[in-house]
């Protein structure tokens, strides 16, 4: 299982830095970070110094939208990171949450999503490709390569995952939802002619290794209020009789009330506290090293290639330290490590 680390592009930016380089010396493999450029600094300066100041990371949104940012401009800085730096980018995608949101706009629907994906990765790997009725190719990108990921919750957008993303990112550590979601890529896949094993599957959620459950959830409660924005829009689309989503991911938002996303993956912030214990401790990895060894393993025994940790939180060095220095090499060596 690989590792990678989840930003959030907070000033000062050299912190990011430096926590990406930190992260390289511990042995994560990957350096993600937020995309809402409002909430925070704009992260696509900060990645060309993420990847200056490490050796092998790779580095990339969790995750952009094609709404934000003209679909052209985002393959050719993807094409110039891997041409100054090696092919050492990856891109996170989905229709767009906080950096549409806050802006008034609603997220974008998939068919967009689908030909964004398309325009980017074409143009980063230095295909053709046709964008506004144009014939459009970056004649200077050569030997580039950019893997496209696509986050998704619900069986349409689970759908087009499977079938033109390279991977699937799970923004939750439930190992029930994860068997879910994994199993919908796949047979997606498989239906559209592909290799569903080809398929890099990506979970995401907060990690904080300690002994003070209590103060653990409180500082990962936020995560549950994050995934409840898109839960909301399955509910509207889907209800919560359990026949198009899960009601282990739906049942939970009931209490609802709204969002501020001025407190966006922020702990500490009210409109959060409809999140229960439980689903804190089924979304999250919470406890001690041991729970944290038990749930990787689970997570990987369902196929999952990278659990990448959502840093947001108050112990962020001293989590850093815990993977790389005892949680990572552990599972390395376990006998049941796949």
């Amino acid at each position: 299982m690989d590792f990678g680390v989840v930003l959030q592009t907070d000033p000062p930016a050299w912190r990011v830095v430096d926590l990406a380089a930190r992260a390289e010396t511990l042995g994560f493999s990957h350096g993600w970070t937020f995309d809402s450029h409002i909430l925070w600094q704009e992260p696509y300066v900060i990645y060309s110094q993420m990847l200056s100041a490490t050796k092998t990371m790779t580095v990339g949104p969790m995750v952009t939208n094609p709404g934000t940012r003209n679909w052209t401009v985002t393959g050719s800085l993807f094409a110039t990171l891997n041409d100054m730096f090696g092919n050492r980018t990856i891109c996170g995608i989905g229709r767009g949450d906080s950096a549409m949101r806050v802006l008034g706009h609603s997220p974008n629907n998939l068919a967009t999503l689908s030909d964004a994906m398309a325009v980017i990765k074409g143009l980063a790997e230095g295909d053709e490709v046709t964008y506004n009725g144009t014939t459009q190719q970056l004649p200077w990108s050569t030997g580039s390569q950019l893997p496209m990921l696509m986050a998704a919750y619900g069986p349409k957008a689970l759908h087009l995952c499977g079938s033109e993303a390279d991977g699937f990112i799970l923004q939750l550590a439930d190992p029930a939802i994860a068997e879910w979601t994994i199993a919908a890529v796949r047979r997606s896949a498989e239906q559209a002619g592909r290799d569903p094993d080809s398929l890099y599957i990506c979970v995401a959620a907060p990690a904080y290794v300690g002994d003070d459950l209590t103060h653990q959830r409180d500082q990962c409660r936020w995560f549950g209020g994050m995934v409840g924005n898109h839960v909301a829009d399955l509910v509207d689309r889907y209800g919560t009789d359990g026949t198009g989503v899960p009601q282990a991911l739906t049942d939970y938002i009931e209490k609802r009330k709204g969002y501020d996303y001025g407190g966006h993956g922020k702990a500490g912030h009210d409109h959060t506290d409809f999140v229960p214990d439980e689903i804190v401790d089924r979304f999250c990895i919470l406890g001690d090293e041991d729970a944290h060894v038990s749930r990787l393993q689970e997570l990987e025994a369902l196929g999952v290639d990278q659990f990448a940790i959502y840093l947001m939180h108050d112990q962020k060095d001293e989590t850093l330290n815990a993977y790389g220095q005892r949680v990572i090499p552990t599972l390395r060596s376990s006998p049941s490590a796949l």
